[in-house]
């Protein structure tokens, strides 16, 4: 009990990630359950991806899709090997590893996802553009919800500024809510699924940044 006290080597750093993890991971849950017994969200789900279609344009489309390349696999894949490569040559390895272990490791657990619950995108014969795969949880949400999410963790702790710090954190919260809203104005996804890769990433994140960091500190505090 005293490592997860204010006091021990781990301290409120840990307690707090772990209660932070449960919380989230609980929301997924819940998410998760309505999907599969078809609760009030889904009918939530279907009116807004209605909505939304039926106000699409050209244009915006477009704005959306190249919001929406912003959690691709190509650019998610590019900013995470750069990443990678910089960090190696600056010799940070703990956030080398973290970065693998996020990004990664997360998007392994997004198709086991999709692979389990099987559900199918939205459908609509007038789609300008056609989505393979499964809809829940959103691949593209959950990558930007994993790389922004781990860069922005390295930012924070790189700063001295708290002014920069809580813009690093608003800036990639926006940018993550810009790509969820991209799937479902593009009729990619449904509400739900963009909620549950929220939380799913976050979740993710939150786990292997905590891991990493207890590594961190017990490597360097042994006993």
């Amino acid at each position: 009990m005293d490592r997860l006290s204010p006091q021990g080597y781990l301290g409120i750093h840990l307690t707090t990630s772990l209660l932070f993890l449960i919380a989230i991971s609980w929301l997924f849950g819940g998410i998760a359950e309505d999907v599969v017994n078809g609760d009030p969200i889904i009918f939530i789900d279907k009116n807004i991806v209605e909505w939304l279609h039926e106000r699409t344009t050209p244009g915006m489309s477009t704005l959306m899709q190249l919001i929406t390349d912003l959690g691709s696999g190509y650019w998610v894949a590019g900013v995470s090997v750069l990443t990678a490569i910089i960090l190696w040559w600056k010799r940070c390895w703990y956030r080398l590893l973290a970065l693998v272990l996020v990004v990664p490791g997360g998007m392994v657990m997004a198709i086991i996802l999709k692979i389990a619950f099987h559900r199918s995108r939205p459908s609509f014969n007038d789609s300008m553009m056609i989505f393979q795969g499964y809809s829940f949880p959103s691949g593209h949400t959950m990558a930007a919800t994993l790389l922004y999410g781990v860069l922005a963790v390295f930012a924070v702790t790189a700063l001295k500024s708290w002014r920069w710090r809580v813009l690093t954190v608003i800036s990639v919260m926006v940018m993550i809510l810009l790509v969820g809203f991209s799937r479902m104005y593009l009729s990619a996804h449904y509400l739900s699924d963009v909620l549950g890769a929220t939380a799913a990433g976050l979740a993710w994140l939150v786990l292997c940044i905590t891991a990493v960091d207890t590594l961190r500190r017990y490597r360097d505090h042994p006993g």
